[in-house]
């Protein structure tokens, strides 16, 4: 089946065949679905806190600032294309008639391109965008008045304007302020100052990019670290990786055949967010605050995010500090059965774990070689939001085929959505994930556990996508915060819906939350 010329392509991506046949496997017998047993609820598997309890655990997280590594990281290699899908389409069916004009002209839907273009001066990168185009000659508000919308969305979109169609989110000014306005990459090197600096004033936070935008990252990077230093008297500490070519996924075609590039190379795609646990594994922290890139606010409201971000981490160190003492009693020879029976208390009602079918009739030396395991694994805080109509996956109680019941991120692409119970129990969540982790994978010891060893390789999925006109079929890994964490210890926690602010359309920047 494969050729040197393709087992040269393969081994230049650092892939083994076992991997290649496991993929090749994985499509033609497809992923299972996942079992959800039901939502995760306030009534059971989702904790949340008063205000009084909220401040408390952030001041202990604040508390322990000086015993503990804290890193920020921030998924940001994705492109900004998408959040311009609407204006892209506009820009290819747009010739400026009568009709055309009007319809722009009447448009007040939120999403729409006529509130677009009648709020374009509300954008942070509206004087950019104007003095770009002057120095081309155009005066933007000219072009408004005349209709000629194409040549904004060209300046806006291509080269030689903004090109922001080409750069990733990280580097899209997000949000105005009287100095100057701020890119997404800043709003994180100011919220990373706000909870994420340790005793002795520094702040690590790590990006994920695109190879193609490092460049621009480490410039925008030299142009501004200084201010913000100097502003929040700290000393940034800011690190980046890129996607492995290793964690790509083969394409096939409708036979689950290789797909093939017209010059008969093989076709890889990236395996999606899930491939970042490799990334994730290399980092060195006791507490990780994962969050996306599109997720932030002006300054005016980071306060509440604050507090919840340091309280989540404050639950994660309360949590975490029970498990390392329970661990370590464990080990000892003299352990007492009301200490035995105070673990077992501990990880059935604080992290919802549930026991084989024989642990309860097992001897004392088994139970505890079964509490070490389910005790003795990376320990993540999810926030959960309420569920008001954003899509996304969302937090359940899922039933593996061992029978074990668990906490679980699930997506929708995870359930067999053709099962009557399965959509009857999506249809009870009341909550979803806004990606708002506070992570531990530190163990009793000190040590850095393997996180690969902590994924369920079964809760891939796989997508049809189409390339020069024909239809393949693409294969995602394991989410990061889905399969990829899906041997993980979980603790769901309520946030208020203000600390989830995402853009992921330009006409989101509109809403009252990021103006």
């Amino acid at each position: 089946m494969y050729s040197e010329k393709d087992l040269a392509q393969i081994n230049n991506k650092g892939i083994s065949m076992a991997m290649i046949e496991e993929q090749i496997a994985n499509f033609k017998k497809g992923f299972p679905y996942v079992k959800l047993e039901a939502p995760a609820t306030l009534i059971f598997g989702m904790k949340k806190f008063d205000i009084q309890t909220t401040k408390e655990l952030a001041d202990f997280y604040h508390s322990n600032l000086n015993n503990i590594r804290t890193l920020k990281f921030v998924p940001a290699s994705g492109a900004a294309t998408r959040m311009f899908s609407h204006l892209f389409s506009f820009r290819n069916e747009y010739a400026a008639t009568d009709e055309q004009i009007a319809q722009v002209e009447d448009e007040t839907n939120f999403n729409s391109v006529g509130y677009f273009f009648k709020n374009i001066h509300h954008f942070a990168f509206f004087n950019e965008l104007k003095t770009c185009m002057s120095e081309k000659g155009k005066d933007i508000h000219a072009c408004l008045e005349q209709h000629d919308y194409n040549t904004i969305l060209d300046f806006l979109l291509y080269e030689p304007g903004l090109n922001y169609s080409a750069l990733p989110k990280a580097l899209l000014k997000f949000h105005n302020y009287e100095t100057h306005p701020r890119t997404a990459v800043e709003e994180h090197l100011v919220e990373g100052a706000n909870y994420c600096t340790d005793s002795s004033g520094n702040v690590d936070i790590h990006f994920t990019l695109s190879p193609e935008h490092i460049g621009k990252f480490e410039t925008l990077l030299k142009e501004v670290s200084t201010h913000y230093e100097e502003s929040f008297k700290v000393k940034f500490r800011i690190s980046h990786s890129i996607q492995n070519a290793s964690t790509d996924t083969i394409a096939v075609d409708e036979n689950n055949e290789p797909f093939r590039n017209a010059d008969g190379s093989l076709l890889f795609r990236p395996g999606g967010h899930g491939a970042l646990i490799n990334n994730l594994n290399h980092i060195v922290a006791d507490i990780v605050f994962i969050k996306n890139i599109d997720n932030i606010v002006p300054d005016r409201l980071k306060p509440e995010t604050n507090l919840y971000k340091m309280a989540l981490a404050g639950c994660l160190l309360t949590i975490r500090n029970s498990v390392y003492e329970y661990l370590k009693l464990l080990e000892k020879p003299d352990l007492s059965e009301k200490i035995l029976n105070q673990i077992i208390s501990f990880t059935k009602d604080e992290l919802m774990c549930t026991f084989a079918e024989d642990f309860f009739t097992a001897d004392k030396s088994e139970k505890i070689r079964q509490l070490f395991a389910l005790l003795n694994r990376p320990i993540r805080v999810c926030g959960m939001v309420k569920n008001e109509g954003e899509p996304g996956g969302g937090p359940f109680v899922v039933r593996d085929s061992n029978g074990k019941l668990s906490l679980q991120i699930i997506e929708s692409s995870q359930v067999d959505v053709q099962d009557e119970s399965q959509r009857k129990v999506m249809s009870k969540a009341t909550h979803f994930n806004p990606v708002d982790l506070v992570c531990c994978f530190i163990d009793y010891k000190g040590r850095k556990f393997n996180l690969i060893d902590f994924v369920d390789t079964s809760t891939g999925f796989i997508s049809l996508k189409t390339k020069d006109g024909k239809p393949l079929k693409a294969q995602e890994l394991p989410g990061l915060w889905n399969g990829a964490m899906a041997k993980w210890n979980t603790i769901f926690v309520e946030v208020p819906i203000i600390t989830f602010n995402p853009v992921k359309t330009v006409n989101d920047l509109l809403r009252k939350e990021h103006l």
